[in-house]
């Protein structure tokens, strides 16, 4: 299982480094726009399906992060600069999302 063992922020990218000796990218704004939380991406339980209306609008800070947070040994929680902190983002979803 892959491991993330370093995370650097350089130039609006992630730097990820993975114990198997691999490395990923990922811009923050698709780090961002990628969200997994409920609130951003939605979620559907049987018949019933909530999708969030996307605003044109950006707060000050929504594509710059604040701090992050390991979450037990399969994700990374990101606090984001305009208060959002509900997105999980498992290991596998940001190798999926990375450059």
């Amino acid at each position: 299982m892959k491991e993330l063992i370093k995370i650097e922020l350089k130039e609006n990218k992630l730097i990820l480094s993975w114990n198997d000796n691999t490395n990923s990218k990922v811009n923050l704004k698709k780090l961002r726009d990628e969200c997994p939380c409920v609130n951003c991406k939605g979620e559907s339980v049987i018949f019933d399906s909530y999708i969030p209306i996307k605003s044109p609008f950006k707060p000050a800070g929504f594509y710059e992060i604040k701090s992050i947070e390991p979450v037990g040994n399969y994700a990374i929680q990101i606090i984001w600069k305009d208060g959002h902190n509900t997105g999980i983002y498992s290991y596998d979803i940001l190798k999926k999302i990375s450059d």
